[in-house]
C-alpha cells in the first residue's frame, strides 16, 4: 500500500519562543517571485520526512528538473536517515529541526509539508506567507476553522497548493466518477464508504516516558496543549489522539469520502450523526474511535462511513471502498479498481478495471507541472478540494464527540448545536495562534 499580500496574515503565528515568521524573513512575498515556466531547476524542501512526507518528496524527486535542497524534522534520528538516503544518491541538503527557518531558506521554492495534522494549517499558512509553492498532506487542517485559514491564505498569495489527496491524479478512481455521471447506475440514494483495517491494530496503553535522545518535543508539540511524552502519541499512532488528528476519519476518510462527494456532486450535508467508540479494545490507548458508523443526510441521498480497527473483511469482500448504490446497479471501487454489479437485469455489469498507475506519482507530477505553468487551474487536488473534504470529515468527528444528530446551516457555516460549534475552532496553545486571513 502506497501508505495511506497587504503581508496578509493580520495576525502571524506566535511561537514558543517568542519568535515569529516574521522575525525570520524580513521580506516576505516580494523576495519569492513566481517560479518562471522556464526555470531550469525547482529547489524543494520537505517538512517532516518520516512517514508520507518522505514518500512525497521520493514521488516529487522522480520529475526532471527537480532537486532537493533542504530537509526539516523534529526527530535528528530520522532526519540523519533521510540525509545518509539522500547522499547516496549524490543529492547534498541542508538540516533544520525548525520550519521555520526552511521557510526562511530563499532558495528554496516550494515545500513539502508531511509533518503530523495538527501542524498542517501552520506550515501552509506561513509557507504561502514565505511565497513557497506548498504540497501538504492530507488532511488539509485539524479543524474546520484551519481549513478555513487555509483558503483564504492559498487565495490572498496566489501561491500553488496541491493536497496530498493523490487519488484525485489516479486514472481508474477518475473513470468510475465517469461512470457514476452517466446516469446508468439509475437513481441513487444511498454511498457506502468504509475502511476495515486489520493492520491498525487498538494500541495498548503505556506510560509516559522521556522523549527519545534527538527529538524536540517541544517543537513537536507545536500549537498542541502541553502533555507529557508517551510512545502512544508519537510518530504513526498520533492519528489516534484528538490533539494531534481525527483518527481514521480524517485519515482515511479524507480519501474515500472525497470521491463519494465527487461522484454525488455534493458538497455540505443538512444533518450529519454519528455512533461508535472503542467497542473491539475498549482499554486501547487511544482517544479516537476504533469502530465508527457516520450518516451525512443530503436533500435525496445518504452518505455512510463506517470504519473497524482490526478487521479486514469489509462490504462487497473489500477492506475499503466506496460504493454508488443505484436502482439499476452499484459500482464499488478501491485503490485497485473498479466494477458494476447489476440490480438483477437491469443493466449489464463491468467486470473488474483494475489499477494501472501510480496515482502518488501522478499527483507529484501534476503539482511540479502547476508549479512551473502557474495555471492553478490544473492542479488536481487545490486547496479548496482539500478544505471541503476535511470539513466533511470534521463533521462526522464532531458529531460522533457530541454524541447528536446535527443540522448545518450552510449560509452560516455553522451548527444549530452551541456544543457541536465549539469544537468547529481547535484551541491552541504554547504561545502559538490560529492564522487570522
Amino acid at each position: 500500500m502506497e501508505k495511506s499580500r497587504r503581508r496578509f496574515i493580520r495576525s502571524a503565528s506566535a511561537v514558543a519562543a517568542g519568535a515569529s515568521l516574521s522575525s525570520l524573513i524580513p521580506s516576505v512575498v516580494s523576495a519569492f517571485p513566481n517560479l518562471s515556466p522556464a526555470a531550469d531547476v525547482i529547489r524543494v524542501g520537505a517538512i517532516g520526512v518520516n512517514g508520507m512526507g518522505w514518500s512525497d518528496l521520493t514521488a516529487i524527486l522522480k520529475n526532471p528538473g527537480v532537486e532537493c535542497v533542504a530537509l526539516c524534522d523534529v526527530d535528528k534520528n530520522v532526519l540523519d536517515k533521510r540525509v545518509k538516503e539522500l547522499d547516496a544518491k549524490g543529492m547534498k541538503v541542508k538540516t533544520y529541526s525548525d520550519y521555520r527557518q526552511l521557510l526562511a531558506d530563499k532558495s528554496i521554492d516550494a515545500v513539502i509539508i508531511g509533518a503530523p495534522d495538527h501542524w498542517h494549517c501552520l506550515m501552509m499558512v506561513e509557507a504561502c506567507q514565505a511565497g513557497k509553492d506548498v504540497y501538504v498532506e492530507k488532511p488539509i487542517g485539524n479543524s474546520i476553522a484551519e481549513c478555513r485559514s487555509m483558503v483564504a491564505a492559498q487565495k490572498q498569495s496566489g501561491r500553488v497548493v496541491q493536497v496530498g489527496q493523490w487519488q484525485r491524479s489516479q486514472k481508474h478512481f477518475r473513470d468510475a466518477i465517469a461512470f457514476v455521471h452517466s446516469g446508468k447506475l439509475g437513481k441513487m440514494r444511498l454511498v457506502k464508504v468504509w475502511s476495515y483495517f486489520a493492520w491498525v491494530n487498538p494500541i495498548v496503553k503505556l506510560p509516559d516516558a522521556n522523549p527519545p535522545a534527538g527529538v524536540d518535543y517541544d517543537m513537536w508539540l507545536g500549537p498542541a496543549q502541553k502533555r507529557p511524552f508517551n510512545p502512544n502519541r508519537f510518530h504513526f499512532n498520533f492519528r489516534w489522539f484528538w490533539d494531534y488528528a481525527g483518527g481514521l476519519m480524517t485519515d482515511w476518510g479524507v480519501h474515500l469520502l472525497d470521491y463519494a462527494l465527487l461522484g454525488m456532486k455534493a458538497d455540505t450535508p443538512k444533518s450529519v450523526m454519528a455512533a461508535g467508540g472503542k467497542f473491539a479494545s475498549p482499554d486501547s490507548g487511544a482517544e479516537t474511535p476504533d469502530t465508527l458508523t457516520t450518516v451525512y443526510e443530503f436533500e435525496d441521498f445518504n452518505i455512510q462511513w463506517e470504519h473497524a480497527m482490526g478487521i479486514d473483511d469489509g462490504p462487497y469482500g473489500r477492506q475499503h471502498g466506496i460504493a454508488f448504490i443505484g436502482t439499476n446497479g452499484t459500482l464499488v471501487v478501491d485503490r485497485d479498481g473498479w466494477e458494476v454489479i447489476p440490480e438483477g437485469k437491469r443493466m449489464e455489469a463491468v467486470a473488474l478495471q483494475t489499477k494501472q498507475d501510480n496515482g502518488l506519482d501522478l499527483h507529484a507530477k501534476n503539482f511540479i507541472e502547476v508549479v512551473r505553468s502557474r495555471k492553478l487551474e490544473d492542479l488536481n487536488a487545490p486547496v479548496k478540494v482539500g478544505a471541503d473534504i476535511a470539513i466533511f470529515a470534521q463533521m462526522g468527528n464532531i458529531a460522533y464527540r457530541t454524541g447528536k444528530k446535527l443540522n448545518w446551516d450552510k449560509e452560516k457555516g455553522k451548527f444549530d448545536d452551541s456544543e457541536a460549534n465549539k469544537l468547529i475552532t481547535k484551541e491552541y496553545f504554547n504561545g502559538y495562534k490560529l492564522p487570522v486571513v
